[in-house]
């Protein structure tokens, strides 16, 4: 296990409240539903930044007409054979 730090954070009153009601119906500690949190957010910044990246990228070289014909002429074929029980 990763060596750990204890940390010290100022919370509103009712977030606090929030939290701990939250912590009470899933069973976790304080430190469980932090680390949740924190890893939660890092995974939300990276899909983010991983979008925004796939925009610029598509903005920068977007599909052409004849690709976009070629997928949709595979799409049917494949669909076509399908046996749709």
């Amino acid at each position: 296990m990763p060596k750990t730090i204890k940390i010290a954070i100022s919370l509103p009153r009712e977030m606090l409240t929030a939290i701990d009601r939250e912590i009470q119906a899933s069973g976790e500690t304080r430190s469980q539903f932090f680390r949740r949190a924190v890893e939660a957010l890092f995974k939300q910044r990276e899909e983010r930044s991983l979008k925004e990246l796939y925009l610029h990228r598509y903005r920068q070289v977007p599909e052409t007409t004849q690709e976009v014909d070629a997928a949709r002429l595979a799409a049917n074929i494949i669909l076509a054979e399908e046996t749709w029980e």
